[in-house]
This record gives structure tokens, C-alpha cells and sequence, in this order.
């Protein structure tokens, strides 16, 4: 398998001492998962490297034959302002250091300095670099409105405006390497937008999906990054972690908010630091995946309460998308009523069935606290039972009457009355009237799905309607 270029972006090391860009270079591999690393001996030839596009940071040395670094830093703000410029010199003085910086260097460095702190200023100028490329991409994409890859999002049928922005955002986002926070109500369908975005990214690795609801700590830990061998009672043999079965691919944690601060601990120094511990080891290994979570809980409401952590909570909304409930899309509710009676007939092997006209617009009434999952189980349940040519709405009307009690926030408590506020009470006439009026605008003129509605049959209703047009 090819192993995935990090950064998308070159990063090319210029210095005429050989062991120098070598050291360099094994360093930037080993601590901070860099291999997109190109080296150059002669600062005469950067230019020309540079004018090939492809090179987004470059870290040089000052003291070079030909073409000094400062002469070189000057060149490459004025002709190539988009490449980020690190200065790591074998030079302590201040007044270089202060003259590189208006010169447009990044960062200044000593190459006596620490590894940690000379890796650390490459990984910020990385994580910039990056973060500029995601907006650039996002405001062009958001501006054009049309996606570029529509066959990533096959598996989800939509045909809603709002959904056809979320699809163009993760398409934007889907290369960057920053998490992705997918949010929504359960059943809308944010594990096929993970898949998508991950058939959007390029990786060539897998994409891993955890569950991490319920997880205590050391069972996500130990899930997350395997454990060594002898590391606990009963680790007879070491295991791999899902980050490293999710390398150079995506690692998609659902049900994020419901986890434990402990281990959001954990997973925050993952992120931050780009490294984890095998349960038991003492050495790090390096993240190489791509990190997407997703959660039908309200994260600003549970980092408000002290249950989340605010760090780890503006680590993962680097990029964030909603996915809309079913009930704020019902233009899709036909859509997927096809797809799903056509899914459900192949799997039962049945012929597919033809839907009564007004069961569409019958189910656009109905909220849906389930979305899409409670649709699709709709279906199938009709789809089973089905045996003529014409699908019954009986399944349907027993489902809806079956949930809508658990929908309504009031169901504990008796009925409000709707007329306790008026002051002038309707008189029995105009209330039904006032009924029927609401029952048709909700069923759309369908005197079927209206009578369905007010409970009646519907040569009653249409007696109601010659009276009240009389």
C-alpha cells in the first residue's frame, strides 16, 4: 500500500551541509510524521523549485556560498509570499534574528535548540499552512455551490438545499488533515457522511469506525492505542489500536459526546500532539490518521456544564457540520420513500410496491423523531407485510399512532385545552370548520390523508366541506 503524502504540501529543508538536511530530515520523519520532505544543497536552485508549485514551507539555513539565507528569505517573500519561510541558523544574535522577521520568516531557530522545539515550530507552520488551504477551499467551494464528486454521496438520498450544502462543505473539508465534528439528531445519517468524506480525502488507508459510547477509560484507551505485551493481566500477545488499523486512512469516533472526561483526556493529547502510548510502552508512536467524530448531543451545552472539555472541544470543531432531522427536510420524505420500498422489496424479494398517492404527504405530517432510520424501519415493516400490487397505509397510520405520544413533551400530563385562552369561545360549527380548514392545508387538498388526519371517514369529510362552502 502507498503510503499518503503528510503535508499535502512540500516541505523543502535548504542548507549546503549534507548532514545537516539528513538529520533534519529523519527527524521531522520519526517526530512529527513529516515525509513530503525534499532536500536542496544549492540556495541558487530554491527559486526554481519554488516557481514549480508544489512547495508550501521551506526552512533554511542563513550561512550558505552563492546566495545567503537572508538573500534568499527576501526573494522568496517578495516573488512567493504564499510560501511559509522557517529560518534555522547556526547564528545567535538578536539583530539577525529580528531582521529575518521582518523579512517575513515565520520562525527563527538555533540548530542548537532543541529537537522538540525546532519540530514544534515546524508543526505550527505545517497546521497554518494547512488551515489557509482548508479556507481557501471551503469559500470557493461554498461560492460555486456544485460538487465536484456527487457519486461520494450516492448512498444518501436527498434532494434538499440544506443537505446539498452539507454535502458541498465536506467536500471542501475532506482533504484537510483537522478533525471533522459531524452533529445531528440520531438516525440522520452522519455515519455516511464520515464515509463520504473519507472516500473524498484520498487516503489511501481504511476507514476504522468506534463506538466510544459506554467505554470506560482504560477500555477506550486500550481500544484506541493496543497495548505491548505483558502490559496488564492477561495481554498475552501486544494489539494493535484502532488508530493504528485507521493509519493513512480515517479513524471515525461516533458517540463522542458521550465520552468520559478521562479519555477525552487521552484524546485530546492525541490530537495535540500527533503521538500516543500503547498501554504498557514507553515509546510513542505517531497519529496517521484522519480524525472525523460525530455526535447527536449538544457539545456547547455539555462543555457549559463541565461535562466536555472546552480544549477538546475547539480541537475537534476545526471543521463542523450539521446534518438536518428528517422533519426539516420533508421535500426528501419521496425520495426516500422509493429508495427504501425498492431496498426493502430486493431484500425480502419481493416485487416492489406501488405507494398509495397520498402516503407521502401523509408521512411529511408526521415529525420523525427517528429520521431517516425511523423511515427506513417504516418501510421495511410495510414492505414485509405487503401483498397485492398497492402498499397499505395501515402499517404506517399504526406507527405514527403508535410514536406520537412519545413525541409530544406533554404526553405525561393530560391535554391542554386550546380554547382555555380564547375569549370569545368559536361555536361548534366554526371549530369544526377551523379543523377541517387546518386538516387540508396540512394534507395539501387531499381529502383522504385530511379525513386520515381528523379521524373521520372521508365521505364525512367531503359533507363537511360542501357544508362549510354552502
Amino acid at each position: 500500500m502507498t503510503q499518503q503524502n503528510y503535508p499535502a504540501f512540500g516541505v523543502l529543508l535548504v542548507d549546503d551541509e549534507p548532514a545537516w538536511l539528513k538529520s533534519l530530515s529523519l527527524v521531522l520523519r520519526s517526530c512529527a510524521g513529516l515525509n513530503n520532505v525534499r532536500t536542496c544543497q544549492d540556495s541558487r536552485e530554491v527559486l526554481g523549485l519554488l516557481a514549480r508549485g508544489d512547495i508550501g514551507l521551506v526552512i533554511l539555513d542563513l550561512t550558505m556560498p552563492h546566495l545567503s539565507g537572508q538573500e534568499l528569505l527576501e526573494q522568496i517573500s517578495e516573488q512567493h509570499p504564499e510560501v511559509t519561510t522557517i529560518v534555522v541558523s547556526g547564528l545567535n544574535q538578536l539583530e539577525t534574528a529580528v531582521r529575518c522577521m521582518k523579512l517575513g520568516a515565520f520562525e527563527y531557530f538555533i540548530k542548537t535548540d532543541e529537537e522538540d522545539r525546532i519540530v514544534g515550530g515546524v508543526l505550527r507552520a505545517v497546521r497554518m499552512k494547512e488551515m489557509q488551504r482548508d479556507y481557501l477551499e471551503v469559500s470557493t467551494r461554498l461560492v460555486s455551490g456544485e460538487l465536484c464528486h456527487p457519486e461520494a454521496f450516492a448512498s444518501i438520498g436527498t434532494r434538499n438545499r440544506a443537505m446539498l450544502n452539507v454535502f458541498t462543505y465536506v467536500e471542501a473539508v475532506a482533504k484537510s488533515p483537522q478533525p471533522l465534528l459531524i452533529t445531528g439528531e440520531s438516525g440522520v445519517g452522519k455515519e455516511l457522511i464520515a464515509q463520504a468524506a473519507h472516500r473524498l480525502s484520498g487516503c489511501c488507508g481504511k476507514l476504522v469506525t468506534v463506538n466510544v459510547a459506554g467505554l470506560d477509560d482504560a477500555v477506550f484507551a486500550d481500544t484506541l492505542f493496543g497495548h505491548v505485551r505483558g502490559a496488564f493481566t492477561g495481554a498475552d500477545q501486544p494489539r494493535r489500536g484502532m488508530v493504528e488499523e485507521a493509519a493513512d486512512g480515517t479513524l471515525f469516533l461516533d458517540e463522542i459526546g458521550d465520552l468520559r472526561i478521562a479519555s477525552q483526556i487521552k484524546l485530546l493529547r492525541l490530537l495535540q500532539e500527533g503521538e500516543f502510548f500503547p498501554l504498557g510502552s514507553d515509546q510513542p508512536k505517531c497519529l496517521k490518521a484522519r480524525i472525523i467524530v460525530a455526535t447527536h448531543q449538544n457539545l456547547v451545552e455539555k462543555e457549559a456544564a463541565g461535562t466536555f472539555r472546552r480544549d477538546l472541544f475547539y480541537r475537534l470543531r476545526t471543521h463542523k457540520v450539521y446534518v438536518p432531522s428528517l422533519r426539516e427536510r420533508p421535500d426528501d420524505i419521496p425520495l426516500l420513500l422509493d429508495h427504501f420500498m425498492g431496498e426493502a422489496a430486493q431484500v425480502l424479494g419481493k416485487k416492489k410496491p406501488t405507494p398509495p398517492r397520498e402516503l407521502a404527504q401523509f408521512l411529511t405530517t408526521y415529525n420523525f423523531p427517528g429520521n431517516v432510520r425511523e423511515l427506513k424501519a417504516m418501510v421495511y415493516d410495510a414492505v414485509s407485510l405487503h401483498r397485492g400490487r398497492m402498499l397499505s397505509m395501515d402499517s404506517f397510520i399504526n406507527a405514527v399512532g403508535q410514536s406520537q405520544p412519545a413525541n409530544e413533551e406533554t404526553a405525561s400530563r393530560p391535554k391542554q385545552n386550546p380554547f382555555a385562552s380564547f375569549v370569545d369561545l368559536p361555536t361548534f360549527s366554526d371549530a369544526a370548520g377551523f379543523l377541517v380548514a387546518e386538516a387540508m392545508h396540512r394534507a395539501n387538498g387531499n381529502q383522504t390523508m385530511a379525513a386520515r388526519l381528523l379521524g373521520i371517514s372521508q365521505p364525512a369529510l367531503n359533507r363537511r366541506l360542501k357544508m362549510l362552502r354552502d
